[in-house]
């Protein structure tokens, strides 16, 4: 047998588990606390032995209910040892299940040295099982505090305090918490309130009530009565008393009034304590049961033999309404009881301080840079205005504090040692952040308002740190500019002036000028009139109707106009998308409505821009405006964002220029500027202009042979020559207009006139050759079909509606939209002007019949191409073979596809290719048409013969010449198959 087994049979009084659970003790008996029920598993075969509140030895009595934190508790059986041994007395344990003695375990118990027992269990059958403790012996902190130790060891609560039964006692503490005997039962009795305190109660009547014995406190042995409060005369002379249960009731006489806390309880009633009792500006005095009204000193009733009251007010004479200047200037006259007080205002002080202010001692303006030097602090600009003074920075520095200036703790530092000082983000420089943290300070601050001296400094510190301005050391702005520092100094600029703005001022106009900025503001207020308004900057002058705005406004509106100096570097002119060799050819200006809530222009503002030199001959101005779409800092779109911030003209054209100046109107408002354009037209070709106008006059001489064919000729019923007559008249009429359109420019509305005809015949030319190039396809399209052509083409209703009417539509509404488009182009020609885009009212229709056209020839080549595959290789078939494909050619040039050509400009092989084509356009009709036509042919014969008599008539007519004279088969012509 090893130590460790003799140890377990012998007990050891020197290793042992300490246990101290005072929910062990006989007398705790909860199951509702956290983690019930305990067991004693764990210390099986352990010396154990329990300390603590919870008791030292376990019980040897059947408790028959569960204890001590256990559903099922157990004792020891056998008496406990009397002398110290370590030898253990064993025998056998019990536990309680449903009766004492119903299951056993076996157990052990030495008493150590020193007087204390230690306990062994084998094992516990049942789980839930523990040993139960008391106290072997009770003293007076064996439990714990507000617990004691009862006879059998048992600990329970202090009087007054009780164990809640879901609290799991500690180590040092059963947790006695107090018996709030008021909530349980009425230990007070009834008309009483019970008031718990710690480990008591104590009891009170309720108002109006006392304890039948006064000398001893109110319980249920001494109950509450009803005191009969009217022997005391509560109500006393001026009421009646009704004693009620508990409290007592007083009818107060008329002229007195019920007061609870005063004694006696019917007081007077002070009339004079209602408001406007006897009326404005009098006094009131009140008597027992009664009240008198007088007028305050220097005031009488306006009936004066009656006392004043609310209908018979006391009115005063008002000094400062009878003499508004009895104060003088600058000064607030206050009406005051029988005289008047006059104060100077904010920033104004009398001469003589003793004497009020008047005519003779009027208030004058404080000088605060006078009189107090250095009230802003070293190297500062103190600027006094009427009542007031600002303190700002001298060009080159900047407030320590940013735009804000704070007295005491604001001072000017060179704005070159500011931007060193600061910590930018990474991507971002020092000067950037400098501008967005002016830029924050002004959105966090939105409400602030500012003085023109601060808004100048900051002008000029965000051009400086800009690399531009007169301020700038060493210009650091490439050629190209910088849009994106351009945008955000833009941003700050509308954000300074809305600072500038004071709520409620009415018709004011304020300049601010330096070397940097020349800003003017003008406030529109309910009181102003007129309904256009002129601002200047740097001699540039903006024309706008304040009055229109401000009636969408609540009546209020303001507008200001400004330039930075510098900002045309900036913003650039190559910023400014142009073929062209462009140049910035006045001051950006940048127009802003600050703090106006609806921008919408009741009419487009007029801006008259000061050129920087001369117009050349060779130049035009073009009126634009900067488009800023936004920009996503740190992100990859920054990039695409920052190429879309350009100068744009959408909205804005030119309403007249000189060489000296122009006038831009806009639609809206934004930042504005001139740009000059060197045109540089193409050298002009000798050649190709005598080659065209050659080419021109020979097409219009035979879209004359044809248009006579087409009217005198005897045609088959079954063919319809209206949509190639009309494509002649019309075609015919835009080349004549054309050889012309450059004789009236300095005629305006001749030239006008010729624009708007070459529009509309352009387009309806191209409607013919829509329609011929329709009537062509169905018709090859039946041919295909092998089907009776009973007559070619479409309804003639329908060709004119289409033909005139879809070009009258679109050359009515151009007129409409844009009446000045037509006119004088930069190429000095009449025709469509580029600006706005309108030259799409004539490029746009056109491009769309040519698409169809093409379509539509193909379209028609493809209904051939049976007959194309089928020919025979005979002499007679070849020869109708190169005569279909000399026709489908010519049918390309007639139905105007040969315009596509156009697009290849650049060359001359291509010039000279499109003059020919489209030129010719009538000579080739003429050919296809007339000179290859069978019919005509005869008709010519019998012209140049002389020959009026006509040949009977065939017995059958043709059902269809080849391809509707378009694509004959030979000149026999070939019957169409039934």
């Amino acid at each position: 047998m090893n130590c460790f087994a003799l140890t377990l049979l012998l007990g050891s009084c020197d290793n042992y588990v300490n246990i101290t659970q005072p929910s062990r003790n006989i007398l705790f008996t909860s199951s509702s606390f956290p983690g019930y029920p305990h067991n004693d598993g764990s210390y099986t075969n352990q010396w154990v032995r329990f300390t603590g509140i919870g008791g030292d030895k376990v019980i040897a009595s059947c408790l028959g209910r569960p204890t001590g934190g256990f559903q099922h508790s157990s004792r020891i059986q056998f008496l406990h040892p009397t002398e110290e041994s370590n030898s253990p007395t064993s025998g056998n344990g019990e536990i309680y299940v449903s009766s004492c003695g119903s299951h056993t375990f076996p157990a052990s118990v030495v008493l150590c040295p020193g007087e204390f027992y230690i306990y062994r269990a084998s094992s516990y059958p049942i789980s839930g099982t523990g040993l139960i403790t008391y106290h072997s012996v009770c003293k007076n902190a064996s439990c714990g505090p507000l617990a004691q130790c009862n006879s059998d060891g048992g600990c329970t609560c202090v009087a007054g305090y009780e164990l809640r039964p879901e609290h799991l006692p500690t180590g040092d503490s059963f947790g006695c918490t107090d018996i709030d005997e008021c909530a349980k039962d009425e230990s007070c009795g009834s008309n009483s309130d019970c008031n718990n305190t710690i480990g008591a109660y104590t009891c009170r009547c309720l108002a109006g009530y006392n304890a039948t014995d006064p000398g001893k406190p109110p319980g249920s042995s001494n109950a509450c009565i009803d005191i009969d409060e009217c022997l005391q005369n509560v109500c006393g002379d001026d009421g009646q008393c009704v004693n009620e249960l508990g409290t007592y009731k007083c009818d107060c006489f008329n002229g007195y009034q019920i007061v609870r806390n005063a004694t006696p309880v019917c007081q007077d009633i002070n009339e004079c304590s209602k408001a406007d009792l006897c009326g404005p500006s009098s006094l009131c005095t009140n008597t027992l049961g009664s009240f008198t009204c007088t007028c305050q000193l220097g005031y009488f009733p306006t009936v004066q033999e009656r006392p004043p009251d609310q209908n018979n007010n006391c009115i005063d004479i008002d000094e400062c309404v009878e003499d508004a200047t009895v104060c003088g200037p600058d000064s607030n006259c206050t009406n005051s009881v029988g005289s008047y007080i006059c104060t100077c205002f904010r920033g104004y002080r009398t001469n003589n301080p003793n004497v009020i202010a008047s005519n003779v001692n009027p208030c004058t303006d404080i000088d605060e840079c006078s009189e107090t030097p250095g009230i802003c602090g070293k190297g500062t600009v103190c600027t006094n205005t009427l009542g007031t003074f600002y303190c700002s920075c001298p060009d080159g520095f900047y407030p320590t504090t940013g735009i804000i200036w704070i007295f005491g703790v604001s001072f000017c530092k060179s704005l070159h040692d500011i931007v060193d000082e600061i910590k930018p983000p990474a991507g971002r420089t020092k000067e950037r952040t400098f501008l967005d943290n002016m830029d924050q300070q002004l959105v966090s601050n939105n409400d602030i308002i500012l003085p023109g001296p601060t808004v100048a400094n900051s002008f000029s510190a965000s051009m400086e740190v800009s690399g531009v301005g007169p301020q700038a050391k060493t210009i650091k702005v490439q050629s190209e500019g910088d849009a994106e520092t351009g945008s955000k100094i833009l941003a700050i600029s509308d954000r300074l002036v809305t600072a500038m703005v004071s709520p409620g001022q009415n018709h004011t106009t304020t300049t601010l000028n330096s070397t940097t900025v020349d800003l003017t503001l003008e406030i529109f207020g309910p009181e102003s009139s007129g309904s256009s308004s002129h601002l200047s900057a740097n001699g540039n002058i903006m024309q706008i109707n304040l009055e229109g705005l401000a009636k969408n406004n609540n009546g209020s509106a303001a507008a200001a106009f400004m330039t930075l100096n510098g900002m045309e570097s900036l913003l650039s002119h190559q910023y400014f998308e142009s073929e062209n060799r462009t140049e910035m050819y006045s001051d950006v200006i940048t127009a802003v409505l600050p703090s106006v809530n609806k921008t919408d222009l009741t009419e487009p503002v007029n801006f008259t821009l000061q050129h920087k030199k001369i117009l050349p001959e060779s130049g035009s101005v073009t009126c634009v405006y900067w488009e800023d779409a936004g920009e996503d800092e740190g992100s990859e779109k920054s990039i695409a964002a920052t190429k879309k911030m350009r100068w744009s003209v959408d909205g804005c054209w030119v309403a007249h220029s000189n060489a000296n100046f122009t006038m831009c109107s806009c639609s809206h408002l934004s930042t504005f500027a001139l740009i000059l354009q060197i045109v540089e037209p193409p050298l002009e070709d000798s050649f190709l202009e005598w080659l065209n106008r050659v080419c021109v006059i020979v097409g219009l001489f035979f879209f004359a042979l044809a248009i006579l064919t087409f009217l005198l000729c005897s045609w088959n019923s079954k063919i319809d020559n209206t949509a190639r007559l009309h494509l002649c008249l019309n075609v015919s009429s835009s080349h004549i207009l054309l050889l012309w359109n450059d004789r009236y420019v300095e005629h305006e509305l001749a030239c006008t006139v010729i624009a708007g005809l070459l529009h509309f015949f352009m387009i309806a030319g191209f409607m013919w050759m829509l329609l011929e190039a329709l009537q062509l396809y169905l018709l090859v399209r039946k041919l295909s079909r092998v089907q009776v052509i009973q007559r070619d083409g479409l309804p003639k209703l329908l060709l004119y509606l289409v033909g005139y009417g879809v070009p009258f539509v679109i050359v009515g509404v151009s007129a409409l939209v844009y009446s000045d488009g037509y006119g004088v182009t930069d190429f000095k020609d009449c025709l469509l002007s580029q600006r706005q885009n309108f030259h799409w009212a004539l490029t746009g229709p056109v491009l769309t019949v040519l698409a169809l056209n093409v379509i539509l020839f193909f379209a028609t080549l493809w209904c051939l191409r049976p007959t194309l595959a089928n020919m025979r290789s005979d002499v007679s078939q070849s020869r109708d073979t190169r005569l279909i494909v000399f026709k489908i050619v010519a049918q390309f040039v007639i139905l105007g596809c040969a315009w596509i050509i156009g697009l290849y400009q650049s060359n001359l092989f291509f010039q000279v290719l499109f003059i020919i084509l489209n030129s010719q356009q009538g000579t080739v009709l003429y050919i296809v048409h007339c000179v290859l036509n069978k019919e005509v042919r005869e008709e010519y014969m019998k012209w140049l013969t002389c020959s009026f008599s006509r040949k009977q008539e065939e017995s059958s007519a043709k059902d269809a010449q080849s391809v509707s004279e378009d694509l004959d088969n030979d000149e026999d012509g070939a019957s169409v198959r039934k």
